[in-house]
């Protein structure tokens, strides 16, 4: 089974890494400051800033489009990039406080992964794909000629044994970057792991395929054995991609073809450094009062704990938290979504997703707007909640907070 694999990879040559790598697109969404920060610090230096879109500006559409395709070609006109051939990259994050995130770059077969709720795949959505924010991302991959990943996909190897022995023999691996990030999120080095540890890699994979039936007591059924964490919309951008491109194919183009194969960084879901957060909302532009009333029309709620599923709101004029008695979903995060996605639709406002209970109080607080403060998901219940429901609601958890985030650091051709 190839299904993770190792990839033909870029990474820039003579370049400052602090300015070169920026965190995913999808962070800071309501906070444009930080990405003004982010191009300060960069200033005309090559980043990969120029060659991403933050969706803090998606409404700049086309334009910003074109410049970053420019831009990629630009780079790769330049040469700025050296290309290791068939590469699996140990990848030591320190996110602060003594903690390091162990994680392995190399690449998914698109073939093996299937984003639609209820799929079978070896490769799926951890929680549920919003279709409508898949075709503006298209749009802005399908004409570049190169992707940069903020995947990170999770293996659940309680044994560790897939990723965390390369730590052991990092000093026989070649050192390709060792830096810190931008804006106080703190350093990232990565190693070039030799044949032999490829093979260790592999081998522990195959151990997790042929333990799966016995791990999670189900039969007949296809195996979970790779579960999108972050980035499932840009995974399934590029599948949306892949399906597109392969249909004026053969099958030898289509065996050998680099759209094929998505980028990603492989996380043990068991990894100390690894804490899951959830992901908070915001809804602006509302009558917080009236919102707050429909809330007590559309669920039976209390301020007594009933030992059951609760969130806490914020707004102007009060923070609480209310216990919810007849939820509508199996998870705190999906009872709320559904009124809030009830909410708008007839009321309008906007629903942001916030990383962080500081800033979901200082949004939350202004005139017009409401936050709502969410319990965690424990992170041993991720895969049989996928395996069992199909995938969690939307936006239902976070892999850290916004700057434990991946950073967009390597590259990788997706054109012949």
């Amino acid at each position: 089974m190839k299904t993770f694999k190792s990839a033909d990879i870029l990474i820039p040559k003579n370049v400052d890494f602090t300015k070169w790598s920026v965190v995913a697109c999808d962070q800071y969404t309501s906070e444009p400051e930080y990405w003004e920060k982010a191009a300060e610090i960069v200033g005309d230096e090559p980043s990969t800033l120029n060659i991403i879109f933050p969706e803090v500006y998606l409404d700049e559409g086309d334009n910003r489009i074109k410049k970053i395709n420019k831009t990629m070609d630009e780079y790769i006109d330049r040469g700025i990039f050296n290309e290791y051939k068939d590469a699996l990259i140990y990848v030591e994050r320190n996110v602060g406080k003594g903690r390091i995130r162990k994680g392995l770059v190399g690449c998914i077969d698109l073939e093996d992964y299937d984003f639609n709720k209820g799929s079978g795949s070896l490769v799926r959505a951890t929680e549920g794909t919003v279709l409508e924010r898949i075709p503006p991302r298209v749009k802005i991959r399908e004409n570049a000629k190169l992707e940069l990943p903020h995947v990170m996909i999770l293996i659940d190897d309680e044994a560790k044994r897939v990723i965390e022995p390369l730590a052991n023999k990092k000093n026989d691996f070649e050192k390709l970057y060792n830096f810190e990030l931008m804006q106080e999120s703190g350093s990232i080095s990565g190693y070039l792991i030799n044949d032999e540890a490829k093979s260790d890699v592999y081998q522990g994979i195959e151990k997790l395929f042929d333990e799966f039936e016995e791990k999670y007591k189900i039969t007949n059924s296809a195996k979970l054995i790779f579960a999108v964490g972050d980035g499932n919309h840009s995974l399934a951008t590029a599948k949306t991609c892949w399906e597109n491109i392969k249909k004026n194919l053969n099958e030898n183009e289509i065996e050998n073809h680099p759209a094929r194969y998505a980028l990603c960084e492989l996380v043990n879901i068991h990894d100390a450094a690894l804490e899951f957060e959830p992901i908070h909302r915001v809804v602006f532009d509302i009558d917080a009062d009236k919102l707050i009333s429909q809330l007590s029309e559309y669920y039976d709620i209390s301020t007594e704990d009933n030992g059951g599923q609760h969130f806490e709101y914020v707004c102007a004029k009060e923070r609480k938290t209310v216990y919810i008695n007849n939820p509508s979903s199996g998870l705190s995060v999906g009872t709320l979504q559904n009124f809030l996605d009830s909410y708008v639709s007839l009321n309008g406002g906007k629903i942001d997703y916030i990383h962080g209970d500081d800033v979901t109080v200082r949004l939350g607080s202004k005139e017009g707007n409401i936050g709502f403060i969410l319990p965690a998901m424990g992170k041993n219940e991720l895969f049989g909640a996928v395996i069992s429901d199909g995938a969690l609601p939307r936006k239902t958890f976070s892999m850290g907070e916004a700057f434990e985030k991946r950073f967009y650091l390597e590259a990788k051709r997706i054109v012949k």
